[in-house]
């Protein structure tokens, strides 16, 4: 298979202090599951939307504050650029996010945010993130993964050469149950069939609901098919920007009960307690928690 053509390698442009931990767990901690490392050139790669894109830390030049994020991409340079800082965009606004927590009286959230400076939310296209979580149930992240590229390399629009970009919900409307199966989805075949048969029934419900406040979003993303509140609050955190969306998963619940001492507590009441403790900024919080959790454990590959 022919390599794609690369853009020459340039900075990104955006003001933020990231490590390689927190790079690695921003873009393969369990938000997308499309970035794989990539040993040559020691870089990341990774798919969204139309763009096909790497990302790498230099230390060169004329960064003042640590190695500064570079980027090439197989697609137009100058439009992943744009894409790139949109995806990141909360990368320059963290310092002011972070202040807004909790910090002085929480030390288990400081604790959590001392060990992964840098650590963002992203925010990915919405359509796509629906896809991603609606395949998450049950499964680890590399799993979650391998179904996408799957999908991507039986469905989707070629990018670049021998890379290629997820499937939309129209072109899945098209691929039956038994297709799907086939793409080792498992019970997740038929959840993705049922919701892309529902969304091309329903033509632009998706941008409607990325549109809604928080709750109504929330009720109508739990009506799909595969889609219960920890996925539906991933969906809104991570691809529409809700920051106020709390998913709660096994390791919100050890560490809520662990630090907090809200043991035996369901996981509605969970989120609860994580969007009136830590405020419209809980989501942030969440990542945190959720990283320190797994990296405290060694996990660095589950979901």
């Amino acid at each position: 298979m022919a390599a794609p053509q690369w853009s020459p390698w340039e900075p990104l442009g955006l003001a933020h202090g990231f490590t390689a931990h927190s790079l690695a767990e921003t873009l393969d901690g369990g938000q997308a599951f499309r970035w794989r490392w990539q040993p040559e050139p020691a870089a990341w790669q990774g798919v969204f939307a139309e763009h096909a894109v790497q990302l790498r830390l230099h230390s060169g030049g004329e960064a003042q504050n640590g190695p500064e994020l570079h980027f090439r991409a197989a697609t137009c340079a100058a439009g992943a650029r744009t894409a790139l800082h949109h995806y990141l965009e909360m990368a320059p606004q963290l310092p002011s996010a972070l202040a807004r927590l909790p910090l002085q009286s929480d030390s288990v959230l400081a604790g959590s945010i001392a060990s992964c400076p840098g650590l963002i939310l992203l925010r990915q296209p919405f359509a796509e993130t629906l896809l991603g979580f609606i395949l998450s149930s049950t499964k680890r992240i590399p799993q979650i993964r391998q179904m996408c590229d799957t999908l991507a390399e039986r469905f989707g629009p070629g990018l670049a050469e021998g890379i290629r970009g997820l499937p939309t919900w129209a072109a899945l409307a098209t691929v039956g149950e038994p297709e799907l199966r086939s793409c080792a989805l498992g019970f997740r075949a038929a959840y993705v069939a049922e919701t892309a048969r529902f969304l091309a029934r329903h033509p632009g419900w998706l941008a409607r609901v990325e549109a809604l406040p928080y709750a109504e979003a929330r009720a109508a993303l739990v009506t799909l098919p595969g889609v219960g509140e920890k996925v539906a609050d991933c969906v809104l955190l991570f691809g529409a920007g809700r920051l106020e969306s709390f998913p709660v998963d096994v390791w919100i619940l050890k560490t809520l009960a662990a630090g907090y001492g809200l043991a035996g507590w369901s996981p509605a009441q969970l989120a609860q307690f994580g969007r009136v403790h830590f405020g419209p900024l809980a989501g942030l919080a969440q990542q945190y928690l959720f990283a320190h959790a797994r990296a405290s454990a060694g996990k660095t590959d589950s979901h």
